[in-house]
């Protein structure tokens, strides 16, 4: 199927969760110190043993592929004592035994996020992963990762991980790592320690959205892009209007407003910079219904591989109509754009689309508005957009 895919230039990217890992094979006695689970920093017990399912032995596996097998003192915590039927976040002690650096500060310390949690300062854990990330990279053949919840690992290990596995599949094999927060500091920082050898989700953007979504005409449009990674390394930043954490009764839901879902849509997929994915929920639905959004989707996506080329030229200057031109390219016949936005009532805006294209009648594609525009001896041009509506604008 990968190969299929490779064929027709489509990149396969795997899911990799390295962070922790549930139920073992059988349990262990081990000494913990329970934490505080709002300041991991923070211990509330004396030492004591419990038994946990710590010890992963993989009896279907047979030794096939790896004859590793986990033990307590490749964990650093775990969140259940079998003997007393106790949940709590546990810290397991021993030699060199602490918290990883190198991860979000939330939380005084969040490398413990659930389960049984990698010691990913434990020589023999680092050697199995990067065995492991070769392995798998060359026995699928894959073109990059996806790596889950890098927020809670150690910072040095991502990166030495990603080294291994590029010194073996070469400098161009593709990683993007879900840091989920909405501090720009944080993935800023994140992002310098990694030397940008790692893109990440922009988390900021996403929240930038969803708070536009819920505060209609009240939110100053002027800023939807501020504080964000497609302002400030677009280069590193991967957009998003929703996804499975963000979507309803998920632990992180913050859920894009539906009449907000085309404008959102409208930014990642039509703008310059970033590289953007599609939630599988906006577009083929969730629960058995059909989502609403594929029709704008689907032409928005028409939109992009036919006309969204060039410099763009922003227009965030007015608290509730915003947008920006995609100047065209010599390589796309036709190419350009006019991308207007409005969260409250009907917006025009004199627009300078260049003075190459006087003359030239445009129209909105998406259907919105009938007129037309004349672009002037200057190259401007007077845009409309409805009220709380996207408008896309192009050279007829």
């Amino acid at each position: 199927m990968i190969e299929e895919l490779q064929t027709y230039n489509i990149s396969v990217y795997l899911d990799a969760v390295m962070n922790h890992k549930s139920w073992g094979d059988y349990t262990e006695k081990f000494t913990v110190r329970q934490v505080n689970p709002a300041n991991r920093n923070e211990t509330t017990s004396e030492p004591f043993e419990i038994q946990g399912w710590t010890g992963y032995n993989f009896p279907g596996r047979n030794k096939k592929y790896s004859d590793f097998e986990w033990h307590w003192y490749h964990f650093s915590g775990t969140d259940y004592n079998d003997a007393t039927k106790q949940s709590g976040i546990f810290q397991i002690q021993g030699e060199n035994k602490n918290w990883s650096e190198g991860v979000d500060s939330e939380n005084g310390n969040y490398d413990f996020l659930l389960g049984n949690d990698l010691d990913l300062n434990h020589p023999e854990v680092i050697a199995e992963l990067n065995r492991w990330g070769i392995w798998v990279s060359k026995e699928l053949n894959l073109d990059g990762m996806r790596l889950d919840a890098v927020k809670h690992m150690n910072d040095v290990f991502v990166k030495q991980f990603l080294a291994a596995i590029r010194t073996d599949k070469g400098a161009e094999f593709y990683a993007v790592g879900e840091y989920w927060s909405g501090d720009l500091d944080s993935l800023n920082k994140y992002l310098d320690t990694l030397e940008h050898s790692i893109d990440l989700f922009d988390v900021p953007l996403h929240y930038q959205l969803f708070a536009a979504s819920q505060q209609g005409g009240e939110y100053d449009m002027q800023r939807l892009l501020d504080n964000t990674l497609i302002q400030t390394i677009p280069n590193c930043a991967v957009t998003f209007v929703d996804n499975h954490d963000s979507q309803k009764g998920s632990s992180l839901e913050s859920l894009v407003q539906d009449w907000f879902k085309p404008h959102a849509y409208a930014i990642i997929l039509l703008m310059e910079r970033g590289y953007p994915c599609l939630f599988y929920g906006d577009y083929y639905g969730t629960n058995g219904e059909k989502s609403p959004h594929r029709l704008i989707i689907d032409i928005l996506l028409e939109i992009r591989k036919k006309y969204a080329y060039g410099e763009q030229i922003d227009y965030f200057d007015h608290p509730t109509t915003v947008g920006f031109v995609r100047k065209g390219d010599k390589e796309h016949i036709g190419s350009g754009l006019c991308l207007l936005m409005s969260n409250d009532r009907d917006g025009e805006k004199i627009i300078n689309i260049g003075i190459e294209h006087k003359g030239e009648t445009w129209y909105e594609f998406t259907n919105n508005i009938k007129d037309k525009v004349i672009i002037d001896e200057s190259g401007n041009g007077k845009f409309l957009v409805k009220g709380k509506n996207i408008a896309v604008w192009i050279k007829e």
